[in-house]
């Protein structure tokens, strides 16, 4: 070979040659255990950052000390070891957002459990973000239909609101939560459903349940089940949120269901002492409260200037044998904008949705119904009270008069009409004439085992024969006077040729 040609090759690689230094923060884990590392020699990373641990496995850090750096770490810490180089990444943690989550079921990270296609995501979200400002916000006013007969008529859910569902185990809370996401089909409201520490298969059974009724094509699924490490049951809500927060910066109506915060609660005090942070009342940390706190208050209805979409909240407390004034329960009352608490006794009775009317509210009231549900159940919840006070009276065998037992008997009619299956929502303007015909006193006259037969025939024959009337309802949003008088003839109608047995 020449040697010239090679001396020509070799200045020219030398010519072209850049050197490439790549400078990385490393640091080394002192103590691993029980999904916790802490870590020295990291000393400017930040909190919430995303360290590398190697083998696919990441951890997020949550204690910043003066030696060393305490994190979470999501993934199987049996294959990290003591002396091991943890990398700094310089990211914040974040998940993936988009359409193409819709209809899917995914972990805390974003990434696909379900068997179908890989979907790009369309953005990344911080899983932790300042809430929407005062000044961004504007007034809960527009309804969110759920419906539940109870929920709509006496507990109003308003877009943008957050109203807490609590009970205790198997009361019916989760049932509540998917009868809502079920209803949001004609509704055109997008629906995440965070499932914290449940079992899988209950999980598979509700995508199925979803799947059926065609809700999945509008909602996702965020799973930490049972089996998952504390980590991603204390994310999982967060980015549940953080998925919502992206369509609600579109514009759109989200509910977002956290199933339930008391397992949330669990794992965030089952972090923090392992990172040795200071236990407080029933050796929850100090700043639980804030840990609900700052993810419910992500929920928001944003005005026209910021897109005018909102984020309902819907989070699950679990009680102890009802008990509300605990530590967790009353912490979660407070943020909220009210609750519906769920009760067993009325579950085992048959009431169904088991809603204490007594001691569940909500804060935004009427202004979340449309006016034509204002004006036939602004009485419901004042009845159904009274008719629990009386009834409780009455136990005792004393004489009533004409008046109490008339209340008492008004009561109990009522109350097979606020009986509703599960997988089964009522659209409004149904509601609407059933309690104008229940609160009217058209169903006083009928027996208390034949309401609900009275309510499918009557619904049937109104949708059957008299939809116009519900589409007036569902259009105008009121009742109008010619309105209530087309009732109540129909009503009438109805009752002369319908076989109904008297008291």
């Amino acid at each position: 070979m020449d040697a010239n040609l090679i001396v020509e090759n070799l200045k020219k690689q030398i010519q072209g040659y850049q050197s490439q230094t790549k400078m990385e923060k490393v640091g080394k884990v002192v103590e691993v255990g029980d999904g916790i590392a802490k870590i020295d020699g990291l000393s400017d990373c930040l909190m919430a950052e995303i360290l590398d641990f190697g083998d696919n496995i990441l951890g997020v850090v949550l204690n910043l000390e003066e030696d060393i750096v305490g994190a979470m770490i999501m993934g199987d810490c049996s294959k990290i070891s003591q002396g091991q180089i943890v990398k700094s990444t310089g990211r914040i943690l974040e998940v993936p957002v988009g359409h193409g989550f819709l209809g899917r079921v995914v972990n805390p990270l974003g990434q696909f459990l379900d068997a179908k296609p890989e979907a790009k995501p369309e953005a990344f979200y911080p899983i932790e973000k300042i809430a929407p400002r005062v000044i961004t916000r504007q007034r809960v006013s527009r309804p969110l239909q759920t419906g539940i007969k109870a929920i709509d008529a006496m507990i109003p859910i308003g877009r943008g609101q957050r109203e807490l569902i609590i009970g205790d185990r198997k009361s019916g809370k989760s049932a509540l939560a998917i009868d809502a996401i079920v209803n949001q089909k004609t509704e055109g409201v997008i629906c995440i459903y965070v499932a914290i520490g449940q079992k899988e298969s209950k999980i598979a059974q509700t995508v199925q349940e979803l799947t059926e009724r065609g809700a999945m094509d509008y909602t996702i699924i965020v799973l930490a089940g049972a089996s998952d490490p504390s980590s991603m049951l204390y994310l999982a809500p967060f980015a549940g949120c953080s998925m919502g927060e992206y369509f609600m910066d579109k514009g759109k109506d989200v509910l977002v269901v956290y199933d339930d915060l008391s397992k949330q609660a669990v794992a965030y005090r089952e972090i923090s002492l392992l990172l040795r942070r200071p236990p407080g009342r029933e050796a929850y940390p100090g700043d639980i409260f804030y840990l609900h706190s700052r993810l419910l208050e992500r929920a928001a209805c944003l005005n026209e200037k910021y897109g005018g979409g909102s984020l309902t909240a819907l989070p699950i407390i679990e009680t102890q044998a009802g008990d509300i004034s605990a530590y967790i329960p009353t912490n979660v009352i407070s943020i909220t904008d009210g609750q519906i608490f769920l009760e067993t006794d009325l579950f085992f009775q048959g009431v169904r949705p088991a809603i204490n009317t007594g001691l569940s509210v909500s804060r935004v009231g009427s202004d979340a119904q449309i006016k034509a549900m204002k004006q036939v159940a602004g009485k419901l919840k004042l009845e159904m009270a009274q008719y629990r006070e009386l009834a409780a009276f009455a136990q005792f065998g004393s004489d009533l008069d004409k008046d109490t037992q008339a209340q008492i008997e008004r009561g109990k009619r009522l109350t097979e009409v606020l009986k509703q299956d599960q997988f089964s929502p009522m659209p409004v303007e149904q509601q609407v004439v059933l309690f104008f015909a229940a609160l009217r006193g058209y169903l006083d006259n009928i027996s208390v085992d034949k309401i609900r037969v009275f309510e499918k025939e009557y619904l049937r024959f109104m949708v059957g024969q008299k939809s116009e009337i519900l589409e007036t309802i569902k259009k105008e949003k009121v009742l109008s006077p010619e309105t209530e008088a087309e009732l109540v003839k129909v009503i009438e109608e109805f009752k002369s040729f319908t076989p109904v047995l008297p008291v």
